[in-house]
């Protein structure tokens, strides 16, 4: 039985639900990233003995999955697009940012489908807009490869913004001081694309790359939607 099939316990003194153990739990997360969260300190914050949340939550794990799915609200759209790009598009985005307001989502992205009632509303809010379009194992690595594409650039960015916190330097200072590495690096001939690449690329920050990624991605799969079945 999971947590979502599971009922909660009756109501007792200091009253308790999952929606504020949940609610503890993501400021907690909000705050400190996952490793400040325990059953132990939510209970703290909810002024309750760490024993009464077991009747609500069996492991640190279950808590977990239902953060995500309390996140998972903030990604689903107010009302349904009619295009599919659209659809697709507006998850992506809304993923980064419930993502920025809450970095701890990177590190439980991917992986196993999240069942929850707020997680299952997004895919087949995603998959409704493309059905009928092509076979459905087409729709479904469709899917599959567009969440993987944002999935992926989502952790790289909230992996530099950790980076820019643990080391003291910005984007900017930290190119600055490993500038006279790379520039030595470059001069020895050795690395002729790369060096292209430094002096002659253009940089853009994180959301316009996100978004430019985001439509090739799009531009590919919808040649993958539209070609007839073999």
């Amino acid at each position: 039985m999971t947590v979502w099939d599971r009922p909660e316990p009756p109501t007792r003194p200091v009253p308790l639900d999952r929606e504020r153990i949940v609610a503890a739990a993501i400021a907690l997360a909000d705050e400190g990233g996952l490793e400040a969260v325990s059953l132990r300190k939510v209970a703290a914050r909810l002024d309750a003995g760490p024993m009464r949340l077991y009747g609500y939550i069996s492991t640190k794990e279950e808590l977990f999955d239902l953060m995500v799915d309390e996140v998972y609200a903030e990604i689903l759209p107010e009302e349904q697009p009619g295009d599919w790009r659209e659809v697709l598009r507006i998850r992506a985005h809304r993923t980064r940012q419930a993502t920025l307001r809450h970095e701890w989502l990177a590190d439980l992205l991917g992986g196993r489908p999240t069942l929850g009632p707020n997680a299952l509303a997004v895919t087949e809010a995603t998959l409704a807009a493309l059905d009928g379009l092509a076979d459905l194992d087409i729709v479904l690595r469709a899917v599959e490869t567009v969440s993987a594409y944002f999935t992926g650039a989502i952790r790289r960015e909230i992996a530099n913004l950790r980076a820019e916190r643990a080391t003291g330097l910005s984007k900017r200072d930290w190119q600055h001081a490993s500038g006279p590495h790379v520039m030595r690096m470059l001069a020895t001939g050795r690395f002729p694309a790369l060096a292209k690449a430094v002096h002659d690329g253009t940089e853009v920050d994180a959301e316009a790359s996100f978004a430019t990624g985001l439509d090739w991605v799009l531009d590919a799969v919808a040649v993958k939607l539209a070609r007839p079945p073999a």
